[in-house]
């Protein structure tokens, strides 16, 4: 029986995300750098300088600065740093990133009409984290007894239990702020209203695998060389797994007062799939303001892509001597990330330099996350669609936990020969997490009530630094580019509980309070692209 309270506990503490919640959503909100060797090379700040590609999806006017029709693939190595391959990740993995073309139509002397299409890995989420630290009398599972006896999961009513008059939940009058498995073991069991662990310390690993890989499709072209509009219409693909497994050693259970000393190592393995299409619409425009001078400016909008998604996961609680597997739940939901604004500058100097700088903003309070409330049928079209309505709940979590990212590139290229081209560049992205941001598991929405995940990362600014060259042969190019970033953030295996002080029944032991450990995600990535012009 002891056994079996304490699997409980760490079960209710450690489900699996099942639903919609503002940590994960950023997981797929977030885009990387990437696209050509050439756009990498220079940090991306190609947005009013163009004929890349890759600016199909942040200033799509880049693409009518092609004159030639042109086609390219990219493919690299992807490594983290300062990590050890840990519950099925590896630290180093091949990455197929790019492939597209673009066709070029000159419609009179100084004017084009251009067409392309692009796919790029707009996401990597290949990483692994890992954390541990010590627990001074702190445990996942004093967070369902806390909910319990604060009246969170149920409203109070007094028994007698065991010769004792207690305080226990009502089952009759359930909270939308109590998930499964809270409802599931404080019915059957009848355990968190009258016991609660104390830990030593935890170890946590996980791997995430797969990607978002973004389709899209361009109309762009030029007037008198002078203006220069595109529009991007984007499919964006989410494949995401992930797998990670809480260690926790418990050493005591306070049950009716009494005090039992234990040393019960245990598992909590999670497995969480995610994926799910989006779209978005992005626009563009670049110009010179002056006829005579190179120098050129660029303005750019995207619309939030319209994401459906579903997430399935399950869990396994295992302990020297017995395993209990549960399948989480099935859940589908969709997510509408920020719109994104842009301002670019390029310059050429001759033929041997060319500058950028660019500006993105987006606003990740407005994320909005949103149940899905039915089906819909379009006798038009003969297709159906989801219903959906936003989860005002998790929203406001959203707003008071997430912030708006500015993200700043630069980066030059120079060409000491006509076939031989030098590249560099740099990012800054500011933090998006709030810095006293929580993931909070009493919060009354479906993004709670699927989920008792209680892991969350406050990850602080971005710095990526870029280098590359480039060689081209009659219609051929080739291009390699090498990127390192770094992100630092303080990791929490549960948020923290602090009894009220001004209350007539504060005690000291009930608090749950866990200090923030120190992670970084530092990566480099290796990009080689090969090209053909004609």
């Amino acid at each position: 029986m002891k056994k079996l309270f304490m699997m409980a506990a760490l079960i209710v503490g450690t489900m699996p995300i099942a639903a919609q919640e503002t940590y994960e959503n950023v997981k797929i909100a977030q885009e990387d750098l990437n696209g050509t060797a050439r756009y990498v090379g220079m940090g991306g700040a190609m947005e009013a300088l163009g004929a890349d590609i890759s600016t199909i999806s942040t200033n799509p006017a880049g693409i009518g600065l092609f004159r030639k029709s042109n086609i390219n693939v990219s493919f690299g190595l992807v490594s983290q740093a300062n990590v050890s391959n840990a519950v099925g990740g590896n630290k180093t993995n091949a990455s197929f990133d790019q492939v597209g073309f673009v066709y070029a139509c000159r419609t009179n002397k100084t004017s084009y009409l251009n067409f392309a299409f692009n796919f790029h890995k707009s996401r990597n989420f290949d990483m692994i984290l890992s954390a541990a630290a010590p627990l001074d009398r702190a445990s996942q599972s004093k967070l369902t007894y806390a909910k319990d006896r604060n009246g969170l999961c149920y409203p109070m009513k007094t028994v007698t239990q065991e010769g004792v008059t207690v305080e226990v939940p009502d089952y009759t009058r359930p909270y939308a702020s109590c998930n499964q498995l809270d409802d599931i073991y404080s019915q059957e069991l009848n355990f968190f209203q009258n016991a609660y662990f104390n830990s030593s310390d935890y170890k946590f690993d996980r791997a995430h695998k797969g990607y978002i890989g973004e389709y899209d499709l361009n109309i762009s072209g030029n007037i008198n060389n002078r203006v220069y509009l595109g529009m991007t219409v984007g499919i964006h693909d989410v494949h995401y797994k992930g797998y990670s497994e809480y260690r926790e050693t418990i050493t005591e259970m306070v049950r009716f007062g009494e005090r039992t000393s234990l040393n019960e190592p245990l598992v909590v393995a999670d497995s969480r799939e995610i994926t799910g299409t989006g779209f978005d619409i992005k626009a563009g425009v670049i110009f010179r303001p002056v006829e005579a001078s190179p120098f050129r400016i660029g303005l750019s909008v995207a619309t939030p892509i319209f994401y459906e998604l579903r997430t399935k996961n399950s869990t396994t609680i295992s302990d020297t001597e017995t395993t209990f597997r549960t399948d989480g739940s099935n859940y589908k939901f969709k997510l509408y990330t920020p719109w994104k604004f842009g301002l670019s500058l390029g310059h050429t100097i001759g033929t041997q330099i060319a500058l950028g700088a660019s500006y993105e903003y987006a606003d990740y309070t407005s994320m909005d996350t949103r149940n899905i409330t039915g089906r819909y049928y379009d006798a038009w079209s003969g297709t159906y669609s989801d219903n959906s309505s936003s989860d005002t709940e998790m929203n406001d979590h959203t707003d008071r936990t997430l912030k708006s990212v500015h993200t700043v590139k630069v980066g030059a290229e120079f060409k000491p020969d006509k076939d031989i081209a030098l590249r560099i560049g740099y990012n800054y992205v500011s933090p998006m997490f709030k810095k006293d941001g929580f993931k909070d598991g009493t919060l009354n929405s479906n993004g709670s009530y699927y989920s008792s995940a209680t892991d969350f990362t406050n990850w602080e600014d971005t710095h990526r630094l870029t280098v590359g060259g480039g060689y081209t042969i009659d219609h051929f190019n080739i291009s390699l580019a090498y990127q390192y970033s770094t992100t630092k953030g303080t990791f929490y295996p549960f948020m923290s509980y602090e009894e009220n002080r001004n209350s007539p029944d504060y005690d000291p032991q009930y608090n749950n309070v866990v200090d923030g450990v120190s992670v970084k995600n530092n990566r480099h990535q290796v990009l080689l692209t090969l090209g053909y012009t004609f």
